[in-house]
């Protein structure tokens, strides 16, 4: 059962060929067996899982099933969920079981769903490689000395090796779509505002955006459906109404005009990489699109201006976490100053200090219209360049890394680090959709498509490459690793 799409499985259980309860022990049993190799959970709740699938099996039984009812799931450690830890992948939330469910936990919740547990993730969501999690690293299934991609590794770690059909993942910067491309998945990230962030921990709150990690479009259409909407609680989330995404995938592709941004097809880019994206977009105009190519000139200041306004926000939200009200508290402080102080230092990593720092100094007095005001006009620039190409064509394409996975270990630098992103950043400061999908290999490790289109045009996004999909067979490869459960 590992190896069948969201989808798939859904059919499945609707068909009877298994129940919820035999579908979610399999899954169980695969994190037993592989997970202490891979790293990719930081919680797993087996108890209450079996029975929320039990409760999902009598749903059925009695004609009450939702449209996710047993369906295997995982978190990013990023999402409260009541009762259960919510670390962040961090020291300083080691031992916090959140009072209450982010709305998209409750979303799936409502909708059958069983959550398997909680996976692991750079430390609030700062990182491109999974290597920042106070758990350590995780590896990536394709090959176990690279990294499976950050923030959102664990998730898609967890996808790719057939722990869990399909996963929820957080992107500020990349934090879905890279790990996908990483991992040879599917990652979306929709509009900025079209899943409420409300009880989603927040690391730069107008760059955050939740979304699905799963082996296809179709998934993550199918996930889309039931976490996306507006929700009162979210002063970010956008009242307008959710599409049937599923009913929008097989829309024709013929006519479809497919902008090539030249900056993405520049120096940095491996051969490989480049070569395996061509060939998609090949793909493509077999299918009837047209492609031309066009510029989004300000796309060399999407770097520096995503990390002047990412730590900036970053040294805000994470001033609550000071051992007073919740989280780590240092031993037998001698005073205020003293709590404060050595409860930070001891409770955040290196790269959380980092950016706090930058953050911190970027917002303070005489540096605020040097840096921050600076970078949100920049950030203007950068989000009109995106509107003035959706004027000339339908979706972006390109691809979502400048290389395949890279070694665990070997981006010692943090600024090289930071340019794994430099395709994605720039879809988060213009608050865009876009999805990652699988497209080929460079040596043995995925390459990912990633394709963008005009704000809140998802159910477009899903269908051009849901017609991908149909057309390859990339999605449909599976790494090696955990093959001796099949």
């Amino acid at each position: 059962m590992h190896d069948k799409t969201l989808t798939e499985l859904a059919a499945g259980l609707q068909a009877g060929e298994f129940s919820s309860r035999e579908l979610c022990q399999a899954a169980l049993e695969r994190i037993e067996h592989l997970d202490g190799e891979l790293n990719s959970f930081i919680t797993v709740i087996a108890e209450q899982a079996l029975a929320n699938a039990d409760a999902a099996d009598r749903a059925r039984d009695a004609g009450n099933a939702g449209p996710l009812a047993g369906l295997p799931l995982a978190l990013k450690d990023i999402f409260c969920t009541q009762g259960v830890r919510t670390s962040c992948g961090s020291k300083m939330l080691d031992d916090f079981a959140s009072p209450y469910d982010a709305t998209v936990v409750e979303k799936l919740r409502q909708a059958g769903a069983v959550n398997i547990g909680k996976t692991n993730m750079d430390e609030f969501a700062m990182g491109s490689s999974n290597e920042n999690s106070f758990y350590g690293p995780v590896k990536n299934p394709w090959d176990l000395s690279a990294v499976p991609g950050g923030s959102s590794g664990g998730s898609a770690a967890a996808v790719a090796a057939g722990l869990v059909p399909a996963a929820l993942g957080t992107d500020t910067g990349g934090s879905i779509r890279q790990p996908a491309a990483f991992c040879g998945i599917t990652g979306l990230k929709p509009t900025y505002g079209r899943v409420s962030r409300y009880g989603m921990v927040a690391y730069a709150s107008s760059l955050d955006q939740g979304g699905p990690l799963a082996r296809t479009a179709a998934d993550c259409a199918l996930l889309l459906e039931t976490i996306a909407g507006h929700d009162v609680r979210d002063s970010t989330s956008v009242a307008r109404v959710v599409p049937d995404y599923t009913a929008e995938l097989e829309t024709s592709l013929s006519g479809l005009k497919i902008g090539l941004p030249k900056e993405y097809f520049g120096d940095g880019l491996d051969p490989e990489v480049e070569t395996a994206v061509r060939e998609a977009i090949k793909v493509y105009e077999s299918l009837g699109a047209k492609v031309c190519e066009v510029s989004l000139p300000h796309t060399h200041l999407a770097i520096p201006a995503y990390y002047v306004i990412a730590p900036a926000e970053a040294s805000s939200n994470l001033s609550r976490y000071d051992g007073v009200r919740f989280g780590h508290r240092c031993d037998d402080p001698t005073d205020l100053e003293d709590l404060y102080k050595r409860t930070r230092a001891e409770g955040f990593g290196e790269e959380v200090k980092r950016r706090i720092l930058i953050g911190t100094h970027t917002l303070s007095e005489g540096f605020f219209d040097a840096y921050y005001l600076k970078a949100q006009q920049v950030r203007r620039l950068i989000r009109q360049d995106f509107l003035d190409a959706f004027d000339e064509v339908d979706v972006l394409m390109g691809p979502t890394a400048p290389t395949p996975a890279f070694d665990l270990g070997a981006q010692k630098d943090p600024v090289s680090m930071y340019l794994q992103d430099i395709y994605t950043i720039a879809v988060n400061l213009a608050g865009i959709p876009g999805i990652s999908v699988p497209a080929g290999f460079a040596g043995n490790r995925p390459v990912g498509l990633q394709v963008l289109a005009p704000h809140f045009a998802e159910a477009q996004l899903l269908g051009v490459a849901h017609q991908f999909q149909q057309a390859t067979d990339w999605h449909l490869k599976r790494p090696a690793f955990g093959k001796e459960m099949a």
